[in-house]
């Protein structure tokens, strides 16, 4: 099913340049359509939503928000065991998450100088929750609790409804768990709009967070800048390092596990053994047959499935710093060895006993990852994601009369003199 490269000293940088990224760029025909609801939910607000609404999701609705007693009913129609995994779960998140907690600063300095910076949570969040068969709780966790720690004042819910106008109950379990404040049943575009403009019913929020369809995702890109947004999120990827000692049946089975997200999906695998290779070839061809989403599994590994023959583990982590993936697994024993060698990767799983679920539901830390190689600059989702920085200075009179005259050389070199003048009326007692 991997197509196999084996890597030399003459193909290394072809092979590098051939597994970089992906283009992700949207077709100009779903920028138009994206635009035009954009356009009209900042125009005719609530009857946007609901005139879009009975379009795609073929619900009619009345009223958007959905009441408490509908959050009831959630919990009335899941498993008590799915709610007992998601507490303790939404603890585990919480907790690796308050680690991420940073404080402001203030330093002093001669004469009656004072700087320092202020670390403040945004004000109003909202969170896109698909629904579905592409309904994923553990995302609403994921999305909410990093707001939560870091103090944001209001988080809002925006979720497609179902055929009967309700919402996925599993969402809906999730949300109030993770402690969402308001919920309304509206998805697409149009729910980007609602959260980026603000409606008679949805107040404008200051980031949306939250992953989508192609159309959700180029709404994101098309309000950022009105909005702040988490990222613009490409097909899912797993890339796994592993030896000659690795289990072939662990290696195959997590490859899958992010092929079957989707047909676009990239699964890597890097390995200093073209037997273990081999190996795992025939044990994705076994497990494959006894999942439910076998198509799309074969045709991910197929089209975006990759083995890569390295001589080192060094070599290994060398070209999936180049790639730079979302979820990279380190399945040998020393695991932590090699971890100060990776430089570009959104999460890092290390040991033959850590596969990426781990990550995407329980362990603590959070799936929303960065893809398409940018995990070379972006970062996953966290506290900082929800906060913002101020700045604040104070200067004494002595301390302006001290340094005044610096001040003014500055801004007349630049030919600002309205900016030297500020200072010079102080440095004169009010006189120009």
């Amino acid at each position: 099913m991997l197509k196999l490269m084996e890597v030399t000293e003459s193909n290394k940088k072809s092979l590098i340049s051939e597994l970089k990224g992906r283009s992700t760029e949207t077709e100009q025909e779903i920028i138009l359509k994206v635009s035009n609801i954009l356009a009209n939910v900042k125009k005719d607000g609530d009857k946007a939503l609901l005139r879009f609404t009975k379009e795609f999701d073929k619900v009619e609705l009345k009223t958007l928000e959905v009441s408490a007693s509908e959050i009831d009913d959630c919990f009335n129609k899941v498993e008590e065991e799915f709610i007992k995994a998601l507490k303790e779960a939404k603890l585990n998140i919480e907790e690796y998450h308050n680690k991420q907690k940073t404080n402001g600063f203030l330093m002093t300095k001669d004469k009656g100088v004072y700087l320092g910076q202020r670390v403040l949570p945004l004000e109003r969040v909202g969170v896109y929750v698909p629904g579905g068969t592409a309904a994923y709780p553990s995302s609403v966790l994921m999305n909410v609790i990093p707001a939560k720690v870091a103090g944001v004042d209001q988080i809002i819910m925006v979720t497609p409804p179902d055929k009967d106008g309700g919402i996925n109950p599993y969402i809906g379990v999730a949300a109030r768990i993770s402690g969402i404040d308001k919920i309304y049943k509206v998805g697409g575009a149009q729910a980007v709009g609602a959260l980026a403009y603000g409606t008679e019913t949805i107040e404008k929020v200051d980031k949306i967070v939250g992953p989508g369809n192609i159309f959700v995702a180029t709404a994101k890109k098309l309000v950022f800048g009105n909005v702040d947004i988490d990222m613009i999120a490409g097909p899912s990827e797993i890339l796994v390092i592993a030896d000659e000692k690795s289990d072939p049946s662990f290696v195959a089975a997590d490859l899958m596990s992010q092929a079957e997200h989707d047909k676009l999906a990239s699964s890597v695998l890097i390995t200093t053994s073209k037997e273990l290779y081999e190996k795992v070839e025939v044990e994705l061809e076994r497990q494959v047959k006894t999942l439910e989403r076998e198509d799309i599994i074969r045709t991910s590994l197929k089209d975006f499935g990759i083995a890569i023959i390295c001589n080192t583990i060094e070599e290994c982590i060398d070209i999936s710093n180049a790639i730079a993936p979302e979820h990279l697994e380190i399945m040998v024993d020393e695991p932590m060895k090699y971890l100060g060698m990776v430089r570009n990767a959104g999460s890092v799983f290390l040991g033959r006993y850590c596969p990426e679920p781990i990550g995407d539901y329980f362990g603590g830390t959070n799936h929303v990852l960065p893809t398409s190689g940018t995990a070379r600059f972006f970062s996953p989702l966290s506290v900082d994601s929800f906060i913002k920085k101020s700045s604040f200075i104070y200067y004494s009179k002595e301390a302006i009369m001290e340094n005044g005259e610096k001040i003014i050389t500055l801004a007349n070199k630049e030919g600002l003199t309205a900016h030297a003048n500020s200072v010079k009326v102080r440095l004169n007692n009010g006189h120009l």
